[in-house]
């Protein structure tokens, strides 16, 4: 039993050695010229003004989790409708089961005015 464990705790120290030799070797052979001009936050070479915090709209980001739910969606539809004919009527249903779970999570967002923009 104790044999099983050491091929784990040998792979996981190979791991992290491996890991550490790379971004010390990478650390050791990289360029390091910095100037004036690198250290500034913004590669556009613009004088940063003002304060780094800043508020977002939560709306921004409604519309991103709703983005990523039927990009989802449209992932999963494709291959669906190219294999239907030889899955048969039971991934039909399974289909309109995720359907009408996505349809559903669409209505309530357009009922709380999650989809207008104001």
């Amino acid at each position: 039993m104790n044999g099983q464990y050491a091929y784990v705790v040998v792979f996981a120290l190979v791991g992290i050695a491996f890991v550490m030799i790379t971004l010390m070797v990478a650390w050791a052979i990289r360029p390091s010229r910095p100037s004036r001009e690198k250290l500034i936050p913004y590669e556009s070479g613009i004088i940063p003004v003002g304060d780094a915090w800043g508020q977002f709209n939560i709306r921004y980001y409604v519309y991103a989790l709703l983005f990523v739910l039927f990009d989802v969606e449209s992932a999963y539809l494709y291959p669906w409708a190219v294999r239907v004919g030889k899955l048969g009527s039971y991934a039909v249903v399974e289909m309109a089961i995720f359907l009408a779970i996505l349809g559903f999570g669409l209505a309530y967002a357009w009922r709380k005015g999650l989809l207008q923009w104001e």
